[in-house]
């Protein structure tokens, strides 16, 4: 856990500076897929079923663990890479880790046990389907007796 220093009196360009700083030597910087970060997650929601896209740019669908734990729907990924470079005076290996986890809480309305993925172009899409009474119908006429 990284302690977080408030100085309310530092003048706007020494805030940014300091943020800068704080973003550059974050560990995992450099080749990093997430920065530190986790990705960023639309959600959409129509009649049938909620929608989510995971933003994991760089990524093979190997790389995801999904599961779903009582009411929480739990995205995790983890990749390792491994870099060697061998010339005539000098060997170089790199190792590169990212990783993230994402959690959500699910509606009482979602079927968990139909949650589908699929990984393509960069975006993890999920669909949850709703449950058949929680799907919207149309109108209803009510007669008059």
């Amino acid at each position: 856990m990284r302690s977080i220093k408030f100085n309310p009196f530092a003048p706007v360009h020494v805030k940014n500076f300091e943020r800068v700083l704080d973003e550059l030597f974050t560990p995992g910087f450099a080749g990093n897929a997430f920065n530190g970060q986790r990705p960023l997650v639309n959600v959409a929601e129509n009649a049938s079923d909620f929608k989510l896209e995971v933003a994991a740019p760089g990524l093979k669908k190997e790389d995801f663990k999904i599961s779903v734990e009582k009411d929480q729907l739990i995205i995790t990924a983890k990749q390792e890479k491994e870099e060697e470079t061998n010339k005539e005076k000098y060997s170089r290996r790199e190792f590169n880790f990212s990783s993230f986890k994402r959690s959500f809480h699910l509606p009482e309305t979602v079927d968990g046990t139909a949650i589908a993925a699929n990984y393509e172009n960069g975006i993890l899409i999920l669909t949850l389907p709703k449950k058949e009474e929680a799907k919207e119908k149309g109108p209803r006429v009510v007669e008059v007796a």
